[in-house]
């Protein structure tokens, strides 16, 4: 399978549309072959000729009259040793553009990803980023296309920056942005009121921005992902600006840019920039492809950025809870040093957390599991986050913990926290197992952690006292679930309860109990050589 073939079968994967790529590879044989033209012998060039008239003849329409072919041309300008570089590479359409240019990567069916490369301008108002051009680039553009009209405008893309493209309900609520491709005829006639010096990515922190998996899955990876080669030499520009969004994820940004974000409604100034990307490249679910990355990065690659972000403040907050406990101890001398013992033998059991929920899919038995994984000897912390609970705290729980517990739903997206080779296990609620693997446990795997699935029976279901024994929404949830999303919603997720076998969970928490021991020991086996 050749590269290009192989990056296509990696997007079609995704559910891309195989006839954007046919049009892509197509428009890039045409480049390249007009690159090839123009460093070719005069002999050559009846041949040569035939070769491009074919290939117009196949493209047609797209060629000469889409945007999206046009894009293609402009930005790779016929030089086909750059695009057979892009396409070894398995890079980004738009990795590599020539200066006064826009190139827009629509081929993905998850986001649009335009890159504007030059003098590059905002305009709040309306709703505008403009790509201003010397004379002598209009001068060879209107020559090749005849492109330029009256007005000066030589190209105009529509991008709605956020990574859920094909779900058109949410795509509807989304700013849009125009990036328009401008003659500059009179400097005089626009200014900058910012100048930077480094490249700006513009986003939107609207649509599901508030849930969780939404926020790390649609916004940070995606974030991560696109900026991170800049090594924080990059501006965030935020569309639908949120301050409390800022304050929950500053500790985060603040390792991605070295620079505050911008709120581009709320900020009317003109930023001008030396480049923009307009859109968040994203790969797949709660992960990072390394075979798409600059430096071959991967999901841990952003665990360590958090690591970064949250670990001074999970100190701190471990400096402030042991002063509070030596206060303590002070005020209670005589039993000081019982407890001084107890503590010592507590932080030698292996920590496991459940992070509990409350309403729909809580475990009703959830004081009896946590006496069970005591007896059989973990430390139990019993972690209920709420909407304002600190981040750091969460990452503190969990970063140090060996075992995580919870039942499927946007809190395990905080599996992020865990240290790679910890054990991840996920109680999956009847109607939820494809979500449950697709969406936490495969990108666990990727992550390092140790997955394990636990599957209920319609028995440990609180469905299993509302519906007949044969009903399909306890024999077959699948086909319920076929029915369509707000059938899943109604039933599964909204209306169901988990109260688990403890005999049957038992096997589970042993394997686990087992494989931290074995971890720990050879871990001070390692330490002691």
């Amino acid at each position: 399978m050749s590269m290009v073939q192989s990056y296509r079968h990696h997007q079609l994967k995704k559910g891309e549309h195989q006839h954007a790529g046919e049009d892509d590879m197509l428009s890039l044989m045409c480049a390249a072959n007009s690159g090839y033209f123009k460093r070719s012998r005069p002999k050559l060039f009846s041949l040569l000729i035939l070769s491009l008239l074919s290939c117009c003849l196949i493209l047609g329409s797209h060629l000469f009259c889409s945007s999206s072919a046009l894009s293609l041309l402009y930005s790779f300008g016929g030089e086909s040793d750059e695009l057979a570089a892009n396409v070894k590479a398995k890079a980004f359409l738009c990795s590599s553009i020539s200066n006064g240019t826009i190139c827009c990567d629509r081929r993905s069916i998850r986001s649009d990803v335009c890159v504007m490369k030059g003098d590059v301008r905002t305009s709040s108002a309306s709703s505008s980023v403009f790509l201003y051009t010397s004379k002598s680039t209009h001068a060879v553009i209107k020559n090749v296309s005849s492109l330029a009209d009256k007005n000066e405008v030589l190209r105009h893309e529509k991008v709605k920056p956020y990574t859920r493209k094909w779900e058109t309900s949410v795509m509807d609520t989304i700013d849009e942005l125009d990036l328009i491709v401008k003659t500059e005829k009179n400097p005089n006639n626009h200014h900058c009121d910012v100048t930077h010096d480094v490249p700006a990515v513009f986003f939107s922190t609207g649509g599901y921005t508030g849930n969780v998996y939404h926020e790390f899955n649609d916004g940070l990876l995606p974030l991560f992902i696109t900026s991170q080669h800049f090594k924080k030499k990059v501006v965030f520009v935020i569309l639908e600006y949120h301050d409390w969004w800022i304050m929950k994820y500053g500790d985060i940004l603040s390792h991605l840019s070295d620079y505050p974000a911008i709120d581009f409604s709320g900020d009317k100034r003109t930023h001008c920039f030396p480049e923009a990307i307009v859109g968040l490249r994203i790969h797949d679910e709660l992960t990072v492809d390394p075979s798409l990355m600059h430096g071959n990065k991967t999901i841990v690659d952003f665990r360590n950025v958090l690591d970064l972000a949250y670990l001074p403040r999970v100190k701190s907050l471990l400096e402030e809870s042991g002063a509070q406990e030596k206060l303590n101890q002070k005020a209670h001398s005589s039993s000081s040093d019982i407890r001084g013992e107890v503590h010592d033998a507590t932080l030698k059991r292996p920590k496991l957390v459940i992070l509990s929920r409350n309403g729909s899919r809580a475990i009703t038995n959830e004081d009896l599991l946590v006496k069970m994984a005591e007896e059989i000897g973990f430390q139990v912390e019993v972690l209920r986050p709420e909407r304002t609970t600190e981040l750091a705290r969460i990452y503190g729980a969990l970063n140090s913990s060996e075992v995580m517990i919870g039942v499927h739903g946007a809190a395990m997206t905080h599996f992020l926290f865990m240290r790679p080779g910890s054990v991840f296990i996920q109680v999956i609620p009847l109607g939820t197992e494809w979500a449950a693997d697709a969406y936490y446990g495969e990108p666990a795997r990727k992550l390092g952690l140790k997955y394990i699935g636990y599957q209920i029976l319609p028995r440990e279901s609180s469905l299993y006292d509302k519906y007949d024994r044969n009903d399909p929404v306890l024999r077959d949830p699948q086909s319920v679930s076929d029915k369509g999303w707000q059938y899943t919603k109604s039933i599964y997720l909204d209306n169901q309860n988990v109260r688990i076998n403890l005999r049957r969970f038992q096997k589970r928490l042993l394997r686990a109990y087992i494989y931290t021991i074995a971890k720990k020991n050879r871990r001070s086996h390692l330490q002691s050589q």
